[in-house]
């Protein structure tokens, strides 16, 4: 069921040299930014997570062009340094990239906070949600989302505990975060979503 709920494709450039993360009963995850383009001109700078390759693979290296199927996943920082909600995409699979750059992300989940509907200085309505994506063993992934124009319309008509079927990309914005005499510079993850549906309209087929 994971895997038809919260789903990721991404392709794209190894930013960076992969680190050890963190380890999990005995297994080393490393992490590694990969930059994914926009049509723009722009780029999403993702953070990713990979178990440690079986021996005689190497981790992946700065430059390398790649595809990366996973998951989206999040977690709260409570060190008190950074951000507090922390999105990484934690990698099935990374393979050498065939192919234009590719940033997709289907989720199905629950609307836990009331979304937030608003309106930007040129006059966009733009709405804010808080999706959240069961996963295995009763834990849930918390992701923000961001809608645009009519959707971000039909968004702020939802109440919590809404599900939807979504489809979108995985985006990273920086801003300054005030922190008394000092600002710093952060950096933000959410989905832009493209499209929606309640969960009920969306044929099981779609979901796997």
């Amino acid at each position: 069921m994971e895997q038809k709920e919260n789903r990721v494709v991404l392709r794209g450039t190894a930013a960076g040299e992969a680190t050890l993360s963190h380890q999990v009963h005995g297994l080393d995850f490393y992490r590694f930014p990969l930059s994914v383009p926009r049509l723009s001109g722009r780029e999403d700078r993702l953070n990713i997570l990979l178990p440690a390759p079986p021996e005689g693979k190497a981790l992946p290296q700065p430059g390398d062009y790649l595809e990366v199927t996973g998951e989206v996943r999040s977690f709260n920082n409570r060190s008190g340094v950074g951000s507090r909600l922390v999105i990484t995409v934690l990698a099935r699979s990374v393979l050498p990239g065939v192919g234009e750059p590719c940033n997709q992300v289907w989720l199905r989940g629950t609307l836990c906070k009331p979304p937030i509907l608003r309106r930007t200085p040129l006059g966009r309505d733009i709405c804010d949600l808080l999706l959240a994506v069961n996963r295995r063993y009763r834990r849930a992934d918390y992701l923000p989302c961001i809608a645009w124009g009519r959707l971000a319309q039909e968004c702020g008509e939802m109440t919590t505990g809404d599900p939807l079927w979504l489809n979108g990309r995985l985006q990273s914005r920086t801003y300054l975060k005030n922190l008394g005499e000092i600002t710093q510079e952060r950096t933000a993850f959410e989905i832009s979503i493209s499209s929606l549906e309640p969960v009920e309209d969306v044929p099981l087929s779609s979901l796997l």
